[in-house]
């Protein structure tokens, strides 16, 4: 079971996944945001709460979302699927988190 308060099951990955961009490992020197970049937050799923770069993505690309390779999805080594929230900006409009994808599933 995975609940997202810190001490129960789940909570630790939790707070080691928020704030934090994909791809950065946690001791990663700048495992946060940086300065002129544009980001999506993650929601739901195995990557909830990760920041995704999506600088310099055209429009139809955020369209398209995407498939993520995570070790904590349903099969090891997989991808979490991640999509635009609909009814939120898809265009990236300047810096720092711009709008939201939400997990949509897993696929080996």
């Amino acid at each position: 079971m995975r609940r997202g308060e810190q001490g129960q099951p789940g909570g630790r990955r939790i707070q080691l996944l928020r704030g934090r961009v994909y791809g950065h490992d946690h001791d990663h020197p700048t495992p946060g945001p940086l300065p002129h970049q544009t980001y999506a937050v993650l929601v739901g799923g195995p990557l909830d709460g990760l920041l995704f770069d999506i600088t310099g993505w055209r429009p139809e690309e955020i369209d398209d979302g995407m498939a993520l390779t995570t070790e904590l999805g349903r099969w090891h080594g997989g991808r979490a699927l991640y999509d635009p929230l609909p009814g939120e900006p898809c265009t990236p409009f300047g810096p720092g988190v711009v709008g939201r994808f939400r997990y949509s599933g897993d696929t080996p």
